[in-house]
């Protein structure tokens, strides 16, 4: 037994330490979050399906920061916070959806769900492969390379959005979810450059316009949330033509600047 404790690391031997312990706890209420959603799917429960993707997002968005604010980051919880955005902005979607609209598509429903949660587990594992790289380019100027999965998630449910706000079968139909599903399936996947929350940067002129816009923001979304959440993804995918031209732009100015450092042969 003494021989086995000798050859196990001291650094494994001592676990997870009491800082790293929140932020990982975070993670993990974000991926129960997930997987309940995928329960009220079971039972029919839409809009509290949506509602707990919705929530196992905004902890996904603070178990990074309250690493970082605790100095509490580490390869574990890295690698928990991608298995837990697979499981909750990828594979629970994909369920719920299919729960909800893609059973009725003859044969290639499911095709269709497994499209988006096979292309959220490739997204994390390409940023994981990455992560260590010398050379990034999107991210050494700001942007990420593809959608993000939690946005990837709530842009999948636009469907069933508007299919609450509306009340209209056609949103539910499958020849309208199955196309729209494969289109947020690509956008995870792709080498796209979008913008980064970390990078944006406000003028010192608009920042309490800005608090005021969050504020009001935050009351829409508990008077007509699925409105609300309609006009952020709309908002959101505007800014992905913005994103592309802005980083080319960034390109350019790096091959500029390369071609006048770089002295004539």
């Amino acid at each position: 037994m003494s021989r086995r404790r000798r050859a196990i690391p001291r650094g494994l031997r001592r676990g997870i330490t009491l800082r790293m312990l929140l932020p990982n706890a975070v993670t993990a209420m974000a991926l129960c979050f997930g997987l309940t959603g995928v329960r009220y799917g079971i039972s029919g429960e839409w809009e509290r399906a949506v509602l707990a993707i919705l929530f196992a997002g905004v902890l996904d968005g603070l178990d990074g920061r309250i690493a970082r604010l605790l100095r509490g980051e580490s390869r574990f919880g890295a690698e928990l916070d991608s298995l837990s955005d697979s499981i909750a902005f990828g594979v629970a979607p994909a369920l719920i959806i299919y729960l909800w609209s893609l059973h009725a598509m003859p044969k290639f429903g499911w095709i269709f769900a497994l499209a988006h949660a096979l292309s959220c587990a490739l997204r994390l594992a390409r940023f994981n492969a990455n992560i260590d790289a010398d050379e990034q380019p999107h991210k050494s100027a700001g942007f990420l390379t593809g959608v993000p999965a939690p946005a990837g998630a709530g842009i999948a449910f636009v469907p069933l959005y508007l299919w609450l706000v509306t009340g209209e079968p056609l949103f539910r139909a499958w020849y309208v979810v199955a196309p729209w599903l494969a289109f947020t399936a690509f956008l995870m996947i792709s080498s796209i450059a979008t913008y980064s929350w970390s990078a944006l940067r406000l003028r010192k002129r608009i920042r309490l316009e800005a608090i005021a816009i969050a504020g009001l923001l935050a009351a829409l979304l508990i008077t007509d949330p699925w409105l609300t959440l309609l006009v952020l993804c709309a908002g959101y995918l505007a800014t992905i033509p913005f994103g592309i031209l802005s980083y080319a732009k960034v390109v350019r100015a790096r091959r500029d600047q390369i071609v006048q450092t770089t002295p004539a042969a």
